[in-house]
């Protein structure tokens, strides 16, 4: 077979006037012939701009060791803390005195830093509210205001109020906000829904692109890129104003096909892998290859079980985290060792579902632009984008939409990620039909829609079911005219969170479906969290559609 020479762009040990050439035997996997191009560091966005520096970058060997010493049972709490001085003089100090006989680390840190402020301690339920009077008087203690934050914190300031899912997630989510939206559109909560879409479009302006949170430790990643279905909930809910987020929706358009045009096949660079027909397809992805710093201990740990280079498995930790899937057996090699994480080297199905929707809004928005040359560019991507999704995705076989390795060059699991395309209408009716068969066979229980058929121990496996996921199930059958299916997972699904709320009196952020008596999820890297921000969204909205439980 001849020579063939990749370009490869951005790899900081090729020289850039060198061409690499591979030997390509037919024989051999093609895992060989697949080249990561990765980024430059001053090619990173967010890095290494002072005020956008991480608590693990300011803080160096002190952060390392209160992580190690497990000075807090949450990894993510000495992150949250906001310093007392300057970082830089704390440092010092800790170099200073650390070595003392009579040093005490946690001291040192309670004399040193704003531990991160509560609010969820401060709210009491009231077990006599209905499901929906307690979810409507929870969004004034899920909002925050704008205010001065604390010099040198990991918190991102916004400009306007925002909605955070609760517990220990006291900022802004992503993708997280947008099922959270829902709910506030049906609360009629207008002010709020506009001034997250705000926000966001700020990020965007801001930092090239919507973080995972707003945290400076989030900034090397995005989440499932949903800011698409957040300006068309202004159409669908009489809220006028979606075409001004039009230039937000390029912007961030662009930061997903980053260096798109300068891949050859079985390249990629970032989040875009290009195939070996040519087409291009989409991958999570983080701009640092280090411990997160909200979970700092967990990811050192994981590393050191897995027998591949450090590096390499915090990017799919951190990749996996982007997927808002964190974790999951769609991402492991295998599904009983965290440590097989392989999330780069996956095609996910709801990744590019939500570019498909990305690309046809702004399409659509375009074309009330009166901009036909925009408009027709992002339906040819779109198109693009459809066929391959069915060439790589689509299983035939099974019946389903799944995810791809896109080195090894096979089919990943089926999980409730294959309904996105419905959700995101690039599904002919016949797939929509198969798919509804391979969903009650596989993933219906009667508490809802489980994440996965696979019991690993992960959260975003089985026996949890999630309220996004029953969000896009729902609506996703229902586009395609399977309303009986929809129906019955939407009233399951309240079924479950009513039957908690009642036993309980709250909200959480999982629920273990998988018997017969729905009750709370488990598993996963930090406690069940309560609230909670997407499951009062989603819920609210049922509500409204189908009334209380």
């Amino acid at each position: 077979m001849p020579n063939q020479k990749l370009n490869v762009v951005g790899m900081s040990e090729v020289d850039a006037e060198e061409e690499i050439l591979f030997e390509l035997d037919p024989c051999e996997l093609k895992l060989d012939a697949m080249i990561e191009a990765e980024p430059e560091p001053e090619m990173i966005e967010g890095l290494p701009a002072s005020d956008a520096l991480t608590p693990a970058d300011r803080y160096l060997e002190l952060f390392e060791h209160v992580q190690a010493a497990r000075i807090f049972v949450d990894s993510k709490t000495f992150p949250d803390c906001a310093p007392k001085m300057d970082p830089l003089d704390i440092l010092i100090r800790y170099r200073k005195v650390r070595r003392k006989p009579d040093f005490d680390l946690r001291r040192f840190v309670e004399q040193h830093f704003w531990m991160p402020e509560s609010h969820h301690s401060e709210y009491v339920s009231n077990p006599d509210h209905s499901l929906k009077e307690h979810i409507d008087s929870l969004w004034p203690v899920l909002t925050r205001e704008p205010h001065e934050h604390l010099p040198w914190s990991s918190l991102l300031a916004l400009p306007q109020p925002y909605v955070v899912p609760g517990g220990r997630f006291g900022e802004a989510y992503y993708w997280d906000s947008y099922f959270t939206m829902l709910g506030l559109s049906e609360s009629g909560r207008d002010d709020l829904l506009r001034c997250m879409a705000d926000n966001f479009a700020w990020m965007i302006e801001n930092y090239g692109h919507i973080p995972n949170g707003n945290r400076t430790y989030y900034l090397g990643r995005s989440q499932p890129p949903v800011f698409a279905l957040m300006v068309e909930l202004f159409e669908e809910d009489g809220v006028r104003g979606a075409r001004r987020y039009l230039p937000h929706l390029h912007m961030e358009y662009a930061f997903w096909m980053d260096g798109a045009g300068s891949l050859s096949l079985n390249q990629a660079y970032r989040h875009v892998v290009c195939m070996p027909d040519g087409t291009l397809l989409n991958r999570y992805w983080d701009d640092r290859d280090t411990p997160r710093d909200e979970s700092w201990r967990e990811d050192v740990e994981t590393a050191l079980q897995s027998g591949r280079p450090p590096g390499q498995v915090y990017r799919d930790l951190r990749a996996g985290a982007a997927s808002g899937w964190d974790y999951s057996s769609r991402w492991l090699r295998d599904s009983d060792r965290l440590a097989s994480i392989r999330t780069t080297q996956f095609i996910p199905v709801d990744l590019n579902a939500f570019l498909y929707k990305l690309e046809t809004t702004i399409a659509n928005l375009s074309a009330l632009e009166k901009d036909k040359a925009t408009e027709a560019q992002f339906r040819q991507r779109a198109e693009l984008r459809r066929a391959a999704i069915t060439r790589y995705l689509w299983d035939e076989e099974a019946g389903c939409f799944r995810d791809y390795d896109w080195r090894r060059q096979q089919p990943g699991i089926f999980s409730a990620a294959g309904i996105v395309p419905l959700y995101a209408e690039l599904a002919t009716h016949a797939q929509a039909e198969r798919m509804k068969t391979a969903v009650q066979e596989r993933l219906l229980t009667p508490g809802g829609i489980l994440a996965t058929e696979y019991q690993t121990g992960e959260q975003w496996d089985k026996p949890n079911g999630w309220a996004p996921l029953q969000w896009m199930a729902i609506q996703g059958f229902k586009r395609y005219g399977h309303d009986d299916l929809a129906d019955d997972i939407a009233r399951r699904w309240l079924k479950t969170v009513n039957h908690v709320y009642r036993s309980h009196h709250k909200l959480i952020e999982k629920y273990h479906i998988a018997d017969a008596m729905p009750h709370e999820g488990g598993g996963g890297e930090y406690p069940l969290q309560d609230g909670f921000g997407w499951t009062n969204g989603v819920v609210r909205r049922l509500i409204g559609l189908y009334g209380e439980p």
